[in-house]
């Protein structure tokens, strides 16, 4: 019932841009902090944005002034533009959510998560 799904990813070359997409269904996003993470192969799984419930933003260093997060309530869809990729941004990006939290980076915070879309960036 409770379900997140990632939709956007795909190939790319080194320079170009992806809209990811979160839609929830089961629930409302309104009270929720809604985060990005991805996960390279044989790497932990990383942070790389969220935003709050009330729209506060937040980025890992290595996607700040290229990557967009941003949300859509009536929607109930959270989106994360990526501009200017590089190989180095290869991986599975997943997002989830938190109700209560402390720390947006912190992945064992997280109460839901979708099932990942691959991002290549490849020449």
């Amino acid at each position: 019932q409770v379900q997140l799904v990632e939709s956007g990813g795909g190939l790319v070359q080194p320079g170009g841009s992806l809209r990811l997409s979160c839609a929830a269904s089961g629930f409302t996003l309104d009270y929720y902090a809604i985060g990005w993470f991805r996960q390279a192969p044989g790497k932990e799984r990383e942070g790389v944005s969220c935003i709050s419930n009330v729209g506060s933003t937040y980025y890992a260093d290595s996607v700040k002034g290229r990557f967009t997060i941003s949300r859509d309530n009536a929607k109930n869809t959270v989106y994360l533009e990526m501009n200017s990729l590089k190989p180095e941004d290869t991986a599975v990006y997943y997002c989830a959510a938190v109700r209560f939290w402390s720390n947006w980076w912190n992945k064992n915070e997280y109460d839901y998560w979708g099932q990942g879309t691959q991002v290549t960036v490849s020449s």
